[in-house]
C-alpha cells in the first residue's frame, strides 16, 4: 500500500491512502516527511512470526505459572 502525505499539521500527518480516503496519524510514524512525500506501507512476514512466536511463548509462561500456583 502507499500512502502520500497530504499535509503535517501540530505532530500529526493527514495522509492520502490508494483509494482516496484521508486519515491522521502521529506524524513521527514517518520522520522527515515532507508534503507530497510518498510511503510505502508493507507487511513483514518474518517480523510478524517472530511477534506471534513471542505472545505464545509469553502465553505459555503465565498458564505454567497459573498451573503451579494452582499447586501450592
Amino acid at each position: 500500500m502507499r500512502v502520500t502525505i497530504d499535509r503535517l499539521e501540530s505532530g500529526y500527518a493527514v495522509v492520502e491512502l490508494e483509494d482516496g480516503a484521508f486519515v491522521t496519524v502521529p506524524a513521527s510514524l514517518f520522520p522527515g516527511a515532507k508534503e507530497g512525500d510518498v510511503f510505502r506501507i508493507e507487511a513483514d512476514p518474518e517480523a510478524t512470526e517472530e511477534r506471534k512466536q513471542l505472545i505464545r511463548d509469553l502465553q505459555d509462561k503465565l498458564r505454567h505459572r497459573k498451573i503451579n500456583k494452582n499447586k501450592e
